[in-house]
């Protein structure tokens, strides 16, 4: 007679994070941030809301790990054409698709709207999105800087906050649309003032 097997609590525990992760993502879409709440979360997902208490404080929390599981990997950095414009404008092209995606905007949009009213989940956010994406920039223009295509003394994590933070800002306050021709312009004008003379 066959023993029965026990149970993977590993693989169990790992279908329960994703459900609620999707549940975060799907009901921060619907109902927005302010009326997101763990309780409708934890029905979205079929746990009970003492599962997500015990992985997490609070539904930024649950929200935060649930938008940083499914980002980019900033593992492979930008790409390196030799032409630093091209590359700049391809990846910022590609970016300005994911932030017109409904799909993204609304867990992006909540957490940078909950991080202004709360300085641990805004330095937590920094530190996992916004860090790792102003670092493939610089390293990207640190390769540019040694093939002889940006200034020696150009500051490279100013010359990329001046690629993003504009971006940024039209995306996040709703300046104007967020646009290739937009993002082209961006290029050129930091490619321009960085270059070596």
């Amino acid at each position: 007679m066959a023993t029965p097997r026990t149970p993977d609590s590993t693989r169990r525990s790992e279908r329960s994070r994703r459900a609620i992760f999707d549940a975060a993502l799907e009901l921060v879409g619907e109902v927005g941030y302010d009326k997101l709440t763990i309780e409708g979360i934890a029905a979205r997902a079929g746990v009970g809301k003492q599962t997500i208490y015990r992985w997490w404080p609070s539904k930024a929390a649950v929200l935060l790990d649930a938008f940083t599981a499914d980002a980019g990997d900033y593992e492979a950095g930008l790409p390196d054409t030799g032409d630093l414009a091209a590359d700049l404008r391809f990846v910022l092209r590609a970016s300005v698709d994911e932030f017109n995606d409904p799909k993204f905007q609304a867990p992006y949009r909540a957490l940078a709207a909950a991080g202004a009213n709360d300085a641990e989940l805004s330095a937590d956010f920094v530190a996992r999105l916004m860090e790792p994406g102003i670092k493939v920039y610089t390293d990207r223009l640190r390769a540019a800087r040694d093939q002889g295509q940006v200034a020696e003394d150009a500051d490279l994590r100013v010359a990329a906050e001046m690629l993003l933070g504009p971006f940024s800002q039209r995306w996040l306050m709703r300046t104007g649309p967020l646009t290739y021709e937009f993002t082209d312009t961006l290029v050129d004008l930091v490619v321009r003032a960085v270059a070596r003379r």
